[in-house]
């Protein structure tokens, strides 16, 4: 990388245009992309001097604040080569990150074709499949025959999304089948496509959510799946490469919200200080208020604790295995949702298996902590006569809010996602705080009905 810097500089001080248009001509598209990371500044210059098919395709893969920087600073030729040339499905990304008066200004250089298709992929939901969808795809008639597949991929494949596989309609385009390439190949030119159709069509409406994409391509091995409207017209294809695109920063915004902080639409060092401050001091001031709530609840035992100061000892202990176990719970449930492992239809199923593993996960933590009581007491007398009395009372305590942090840490995602929220928003540190304050509750509840003397 190092050496390619210097080259560059070195071709940047000469202004030789020439030399550097060959050189980062030669270079892999990877290259292109390190050298505008390293030489920010360049970027534009860049892109402007690239061939126009390779400028497409480094501009492609660059993350959007790049891409927003570097379309500012270029020629109104290269703006409209670009926009033009990129692919449908990366002309809407791209559109629809940029504020409206931009997408307009930008729109303007499209032909009236692409213009037209570009406005139509707008109109669907942000995070619809029809945003995704590309409509460069190949459909054929069922009652042609192979040899004028054949042709018509020849004359038109070249514009194809992918070819992998080719796409059957009627005369009104409804989707009727789709057909591997291979199994056209492997036939005799005369064979007619009606005869290699088997009806095992799988598809994607244009309104569903890009998860249910996600989800559809993860248990299909699909290069490409065709998108739909209600009326089960083909409208486009929706490639894997998007799919994975989506999938990751779906799995980046979920682990965002899991660790307890709005998603950053943005990489953590290029995103604005204030703003970073910004989405993280909301959750902190509600998981704050919540934990406010554990005073509260010590408060109102404080009677309890003033007869029996040794079960102050062990509340660090109580709270901290019921936010954890809770949190277990929460991470697991939401990575088996975003799989489509879980759905709401399961929760009975969840709840019993969380019930029996919080009951076996407290009993381990309970009898834990009572041995650890047990062997302080051969060395100290800090937990005085009653010793095995706070020992029962901490192990059934564990017990009961391992199960309850379990419970809890397993239903949250599934009744934020009954009520329309995101489960991701059950965040560890949610289910911890929540947590803490009833297993506290637990914990002194227990402590008053079995030690006598500390509820008088």
């Amino acid at each position: 990388m190092e050496e390619m810097v210097e080259q560059i500089s070195v071709l940047l001080e000469n202004e030789d245009k020439t030399q550097l248009q060959e050189y980062l001509n030669s270079l892999n598209i990877s290259d292109v992309e390190e050298l505008i990371d390293e030489l920010p500044e360049y970027g534009p210059l860049f892109i402007e001097t690239l061939s126009l098919n390779r400028a497409v395709n480094a501009f492609r893969i660059l993350d959007f604040p790049t891409q927003e920087r570097i379309i500012k600073k270029l020629s109104g030729p290269r703006i409209s080569g670009l926009i033009n040339e990129l692919p449908p499905d990366d002309r809407t990304a791209l559109f629809s990150e940029l504020h409206g008066d931009a997408v307009q200004k930008l729109i303007q250089h499209l032909s009236p074709a692409d213009r037209k298709e570009a406005l139509s992929l707008l109109g669907y939901e942000e995070d619809s499949v029809g945003r995704l969808m590309t409509p460069d795809y190949i459909a054929v008639k069922k009652e042609w025959d192979v040899e004028r597949v054949l042709n018509h991929i020849r004359r038109y494949g070249k514009n194809s999304e992918t070819i992998d596989v080719i796409y059957v309609i009627d005369k009104g385009g409804v989707l009727l089948d789709d057909i591997r390439i291979r199994e056209i190949l492997l036939v005799k030119p005369e064979t007619k496509v009606s005869e290699l159709m088997d009806g095992r069509l799988i598809s994607l409406d244009a309104s569903d959510p890009q998860q249910d994409a996600i989800n559809t391509f993860r248990m299909n091995n699909r290069t490409a799946l065709p998108v739909v409207d209600s009326e089960n017209i083909l409208l486009g294809i929706v490639t894997v490469d998007d799919i994975l695109w989506i999938a990751n920063e779906e799995y980046t915004e979920d682990i965002q919200k899991i660790g307890g902080t709005e998603a950053l639409d943005e990489p953590y060092l290029d995103i604005n200080l204030f703003r970073l401050v910004k989405k993280r001091v909301s959750w902190l001031i509600v998981l704050f208020l919540g934990e406010m709530l554990t005073a509260t609840a010590m408060g109102h035992f404080e009677h309890a604790i003033a007869k029996a100061v040794v079960l102050a000892l062990f509340v660090p202990l109580i709270i901290s295995s019921g936010g954890n176990s809770g949190s277990q719970a929460s991470t697991l449930i939401i990575q088996a949702m975003a799989l489509g492992e879980v759905t709401l239809a399961d929760w009975w199923r969840v709840m019993r298996r969380e019930i029996l593993s919080g009951l076996m996960l407290g009993t381990t933590l309970g009898v834990i902590g009572f041995m650890r009581i047990y062997v302080w007491t051969l060395f100290s007398n800090i937990y005085g006569h009653d010793w095995m009395l706070v020992g029962f009372i901490v192990g059934l305590a564990l017990v009961g809010v391992v199960l309850w942090g379990s419970l809890a840490g397993s239903m949250l995602p599934l009744i934020l996602k009954k009520l329309g929220a995101d489960p991701a928003t059950s965040s560890a540190p949610f289910v911890a705080t929540l947590v803490d304050v009833t297993g506290l509750i637990i914990y002194f509840t227990i402590a008053v009905l079995f030690m006598p003397g500390i509820n008088h």
